[in-house]
This record gives C-alpha cells, sequence and structure tokens, in this order.
C-alpha cells in the first residue's frame, strides 16, 4: 500500500510485528488450561476441601508472584534497547543482575514464608479443614519462588531478545509437564493437595533448567562478555532497581483495584461474585490477545530505540496501533456474537447465567476502550520509561477507577464495571497526570538521541 504518510508501517515492519505476536498470544492460551486442569482434577475427588483450599491458597501464589512480575518487564526494556545499540556487553550483564534480583527476592520470600502465608490464610477466613489443606498446598508451593521468578528474567530477556517462539515453548511444555504430574501425584499416588502442588513445584524447576538450557544456546551468538564489575556492587544495580521499583508500584496499584473489585462483588451476594468472576474470564481473553502486541511493541520499540531511529519508531506505533484495533473490533464483534454462548458454556446455574449476560455489555465496549492502554504498556516497557508507566497507573486507579466507583454505587454491579471499564480509558490517556507521551515520553527520547 503506498501512501504519503512517512510512518506508514512497510511490510518487513508488519511481519516482525507478527513473529513477535502470535507465538506470545500462543503461549498465554496454555496458562488457563493449568488452572483447568487443577479444577478438574481435584473436582472429581470425593471432598471439595480439597478445590477449595486451591482456590484459597491458589491467590495468594498468583498475587505475591504477579506483584514481581517487574522482573519480566524490566529485563525485556533494557536487553532490547542493548540489542538496538548491540551491546553484547549489556545485554549479557542485564541477564545476570536480573537473575540475581530475582534470587534475592524469593530468598526473602523463603525467609518469610511463615508469617506470608499465615496472613493470607487468616485473611481468607476459610473453614478449619480447608486451611489445613490449604497450608499443605503452601508450604510446599513457596518453594517454587526462585524458579518462578528466575523464570520471569527469562521470559522476559527473550522477548527482549526479540525471541518469543522459546517463551512459547517453555510455557506450553511447562503447563503440560504440570499437568502430567498432577495427574500423576494426585490420581496415581493418591496425593491431594500436596500433589498439585509438588507437581507445580517440579514444573517450574523443569521449566527453569530448560530455560537456562536456550539462554546458554542464546547467548554463544551474543558478542562480548559479562561485566562482573557491575554484578558485584549495589550502586551498579541502580538503574535496574530505578526502573523495577516504578513497574513494582504500578503492579501492587493494579492488583490493589483487582482485590477491590471481587470483594465489592462479593457484597452484593454469590451470584454477582459468580457472575462477575466470569465476565473476567472475557477479560482475560481480551489480555491473552492484545498482550501479543504489547510484547511485540515492547522488544522492537526498544531496539529502534537502541538504534536512534525515531521515523522507525513511529511506524512501529502505527504498525502496532493499527493490529491491535484490529484485534480490539474483532473481540468486540466475537462478544456481541457469542457472548451469550460463551456465558452457558462457562456455567449452568441460571441465576449467574442471567446476571452475568446482564453485565456482558461492559465486556463487549472493553476491548475497543482497553487496547490503547495495553500499546501504550508495550511503548512504555521497550523504552524503560517505568515511571511514566506507573504515574498512569496510580493516576486511573486512585483518581479514576475508585472515584467513579464512589458515585456509582448506587447502581450496584453496574457501577462497579463502570468503574473499571474507566481504569482502562484512564489507563489508555498516556498524558493522564504525566508529560504529554508524544513530545516528551518516549519520543522526546528518542528526539534527543538521533539529533
Amino acid at each position: 500500500m503506498k501512501t504519503s504518510y512517512p510512518y506508514w508501517p512497510d511490510k518487513v515492519l508488519n511481519k516482525q510485528v507478527w513473529q513477535l505476536a502470535w507465538p506470545i498470544m500462543l503461549s498465554n492460551m496454555t496458562v488457563p488450561l493449568l488452572g483447568l486442569a487443577d479444577t478438574a482434577i481435584l473436582g472429581h475427588l470425593p471432598d471439595p476441601r480439597y478445590l477449595a483450599a486451591i482456590a484459597v491458597a491458589g491467590v495468594l501464589f498468583s498475587t505475591l508472584f504477579w506483584a514481581f512480575g517487574f522482573l519480566r518487564m524490566g529485563t525485556t526494556g533494557l536487553v532490547a534497547q542493548a540489542v538496538g545499540r548491540d551491546d553484547g556487553s549489556s545485554n549479557r550483564t542485564t541477564l545476570a543482575q536480573s537473575l540475581i534480583l530475582a534470587l534475592a527476592i524469593a530468598s526473602t520470600i523463603l525467609l518469610l514464608q511463615a508469617p506470608l502465608i499465615q496472613l493470607a490464610l487468616t485473611l481468607a477466613a476459610a473453614s478449619p479443614d480447608v486451611t489445613e489443606q490449604a497450608w499443605a498446598y503452601a508450604n510446599i508451593r513457596i518453594w517454587g519462588a526462585p524458579a518462578v521468578l528466575c523464570n520471569y528474567v527469562l521470559l522476559g530477556w527473550f522477548v527482549g531478545n526479540q525471541n518469543t517462539r522459546i517463551p512459547l515453548l517453555l510455557l506450553t511444555l511447562t503447563n503440560l509437564i504440570n499437568i502430567l504430574l498432577n495427574l500423576l501425584f494426585v490420581l496415581g499416588f493418591s496425593m491431594r493437595a500436596e500433589g498439585v502442588a509438588f507437581g507445580t513445584v517440579i514444573a517450574e524447576y523443569i521449566s527453569l533448567l530448560l530455560g537456562l538450557f536456550f539462554c546458554r544456546r542464546h547467548l554463544r551468538l551474543i558478542p562480548g562478555h559479562f561485566i562482573l564489575a557491575k554484578l558485584r556492587y549495589l550502586a551498579e544495580y541502580t538503574q535496574l532497581l530505578k526502573i523495577n521499583r516504578y513497574l513494582f508500584i504500578r503492579t501492587l496499584s493494579l492488583l490493589l483495584c483487582f482485590a477491590f473489585f471481587t470483594a465489592q462483588g462479593s457484597r452484593q451476594g454469590a451470584d454477582v461474585l459468580a457472575a462477575n468472576a466470569v465476565l473476567l474470564t472475557f477479560l482475560m481473553l481480551i489480555s491473552n490477545a492484545l498482550d501479543g502486541f504489547a510484547h511485540a511493541t515492547e522488544a522492537l520499540s526498544g531496539r529502534i530505540l537502541g538504534e536512534r531511529n525515531t521515523i522507525r519508531f513511529y511506524q512501529l506505533v502505527t504498525a502496532t496501533a493499527l493490529w491491535s484495533l484490529a484485534s480490539a473490533v474483532l473481540l468486540t464483534l466475537a462478544f456481541g456474537v457469542f457472548g451469550i454462548p460463551i456465558i452457558h458454556l462457562l456455567t449452568n446455574i441460571a441465576s449467574v447465567r442471567e446476571l452475568a449476560s446482564l453485565y456482558l455489555p461492559w465486556l463487549i465496549i472493553l476491548p475497543l476502550v482497553g487496547v490503547w492502554g495495553f500499546l501504550l504498556d508495550g511503548i512504555f516497557i521497550g523504552t524503560s520509561q517505568a515511571k511514566a508507566m506507573q504515574n498512569t497507573m496510580l493516576v486511573s486507579v486512585f483518581f479514576v477507577f475508585f472515584p467513579v466507583w464512589w458515585l456509582t454505587q448506587s447502581y450496584g454491579n453496574h457501577g462497579l464495571w463502570s468503574a473499571l471499564v474507566c481504569l482502562f480509558i484512564a489507563r489508555a490517556d498516556g498524558t493522564l497526570g504525566l508529560p504529554s507521551i508524544m513530545s516528551t515520553q518516549p519520543l522526546g527520547v528518542l528526539t534527543k538521541v538521533t539529533g
């Protein structure tokens, strides 16, 4: 397609975007399979407390580990920029620094495991028999922390190196191994919650070993060497710690938002809570689809920043914006046409079906309003503008989500969903509470380095 618009992407760039995006989309789809498999395995045991225990303890670990997701995001941006500069030594050293940081955090988690588990299970306020099984699960599952956090680093490092096929391979194999091990331990060895925990931890360490194997192979292609001085002294970790601090605060704010959303839904009754859980599955589908283009944006924008190519950056933003918008439109159309059948597939409880169908319109419009937030996250991460990403989230959560919820409480669950949709709208405005992204974040950075 010929156009006078100078920032229109060419076929090469569009191909690069898709080569990076589709493996992430597929790998994201493997993640829910594990939860479904665990539910199916434990759900067929005679006592429901085992399934309830996994649900209670699972919230602890999904929240705990997701809070340190900055290990992936921060690594991706710095590595992608090193790739653009053709700086193999920085590429290698960022990997080593991030792995050391991951191990330090994991060691802290293991040292504090008893109070962390106690606090989480106390807040869950489950029945004594469920709490007992949750303890059994948590005491084993927490030993997977080093593997989980190091895997975050490796996934971010591969994406930063413009390779999303290895993350697809790692996540797919890991989840399949996890499912097989859970079947073996629970059905084969007659274990219960602890069997699922053992299967998950073993699978995480297998993933780590596979990731390190592929990492070693990839390092052979990267010139340069590890800068040992930057690994020995804390002062050399300043840039990495600064970026990750912003991303950590950003993630905690988002976790708070979703925890509050769940709590408020629970206050409106079990049926509303269940309906919201069904509809959050739609949100998961949206995230899985749009995250592919966000990851592609992270990798390519970081590399282009390292190359100091302003024109190519604008072309990348155009390409990923168009593909993201196309995906959002398809999701909206799919939810509009197949939303009700999907709800009926996810639950056979009549009251939950009725409520989920009532609130479905919020999910139908969500892809169109939320797509830009995912895109901006990719740009922020790739160009290491973590402070802007943090500030956007803080403003979106505390100055948009909570005020909108407060003003719409009289509308019940509609008010709660309207607040969440407004959160996504606010995230899509990169200028909210910070300088204009088009002048200083990150294009201003590119302009400065390119002259």
